[in-house]
């Protein structure tokens, strides 16, 4: 008798333990999605160097910030990290010894995620990812911003410990894509325009100013409200694969779509469109003006009487992007209209000039079409005359580009 009770004792300990084993699996493949969500793998990972290992210098305005190794090794990691020191360091920006990180680790968007989130996060870093040893590169600011115990000040007057707050009265599918994009998503840390102080002027959708567009390193980046010009579909498509009809991603945006959006389920990439388009507030920058751009597709037609950005587009632009400005649907991104044409800071358009641009290979896109650079065959003042005729042939009206803008652009390729 005594024996048939240990051997029940003992298959009810092995289903418990099966069971135990297959909920931690289940939190490891929860948390591995939201790291994706989170777009943790975008700033912590070098190619060639393992995964979540650090060492990506991220540049700022107040010099060059490197990000930590996040893997569960103990001595170079976060392996010895309790659960709740990692959700301080996450959403709190503290880390265990009391030292405080920078908000290039976007902790004041993080603050909004969930107590389960947390849990399935800290779950899969400390047994899903790979220990790594590798030391990066150590951050080291000048005076006075190496002071870090300034940010506990810093965090007093521009961070918030308020939980998600759903929004009274929009669908559940809304207030998933909100939660996303304003917690794990941190959308708000490029889209939101920045205080003096450099923080996110707002944190979520109770402000006019969320996600209504900034600045990251001289790119104007739009703002998402609403996104006018775009259908629901064409915020899945390009969050999904980097192109539409009308887009193509470019500048920082290519890490987010690589590593991040590219991985998120069907569910939740219409959640995230359907919440931008809920928000609204955006006008389109102006209204298409057919009759402006047919006088440049039909001067481009002609081809008489070019001005020098006009022979260049032909020579350089027009076998893709087509005297109409419209290039190809899903392939080549219109110019008509386009948020990196009309930007008031000219830099992003001069620099996908300069040295091109690549769409990232994704699931649901694979191929990886090139833009090439005309850097070396362009001077400053023909990237300046080709840019001037591309933010004012068609429908556009930005302002005009110097020599002088090229310059400085290009003396900050490497």
């Amino acid at each position: 008798m005594k024996k048939l009770t240990l051997l029940a004792a003992l298959a009810l300990s092995g289903v418990a333990l099966q069971a135990q084993a297959e909920d931690e699996a289940a939190l490891i493949k929860q948390g591995e999605y939201l790291s994706r969500l989170g777009d943790c793998m975008a700033c912590h990972s070098v190619a060639g160097k393992a995964a979540y290992a650090g060492g990506l210098a991220i540049e700022s305005n107040l010099g060059t910030i490197y990000s930590t190794n996040i893997t569960p090794d103990k001595a170079h990691g976060i392996g010895n990290y309790s659960e709740q020191q990692f959700s301080d360091a996450v959403r709190k920006g503290v880390l265990p010894d009391g030292s405080r990180l920078y908000p290039a680790m976007p902790y004041p968007d993080y603050a909004k995620i969930s107590d389960a989130d947390m849990h399935a996060l800290w779950v899969y870093f400390m047994k899903g990812v790979k220990p790594s040893s590798e030391q990066p590169q150590e951050t080291k600011l000048s005076f006075p911003f190496s002071q870090r115990w300034g940010m506990r000040f810093w965090n007093w007057a521009f961070t918030s410990d308020k939980p998600f707050q759903p929004i009274g009265g929009a669908s559940a599918e809304v207030n998933r894509g909100a939660y996303i994009v304003e917690s794990l998503g941190h959308c708000g840390s490029c889209h939101t325009p920045r205080g003096l102080g450099m923080n996110e002027k707002s944190l979520d959708s109770s402000d006019k100013t969320f996600l209504a567009g900034g600045s990251l390193n001289n790119w104007d980046v739009p703002s998402l409200r609403g996104m006018p010009h775009w259908s629901e579909q064409e915020v899945i498509d390009y969050l999904q694969t980097g192109r539409n009809d009308k887009a193509a991603v470019g500048g920082e945006m290519k890490s987010v779509i690589e590593h991040s959006s590219s991985h998120m389920t069907e569910a939740d990439l219409k959640a995230i469109a359907a919440y931008l388009k809920f928000l609204g507030g955006n006008p389109p920058l102006q209204a298409y003006n057919v009759q402006a751009q047919q006088q440049t597709e039909a001067k481009l037609t002609a081809a008489k009487n070019l001005s020098e950005g006009e022979r260049l587009y032909l020579d350089n632009c027009g076998a893709c992007h087509f005297v109409t400005g419209k290039g190809a649907p899903g392939i080549f991104p219109e110019l008509d209209q386009a948020t990196i044409v009309n930007a008031g800071d000219p830099t992003g358009l001069i620099h996908t000039i300069l040295v091109g641009a690549q769409q990232p290979s994704t699931a649901k896109a694979p191929s990886t079409l090139a833009m090439p650079g005309f850097g070396q065959r362009l001077s400053d003042e023909e990237v300046a005359q080709l840019a001037t005729f591309v933010r004012q042939g068609w429908s556009n009206r930005a302002p005009a580009v110097t020599k002088d803008q090229v310059a400085d652009v290009r003396k900050t390729l490497h």
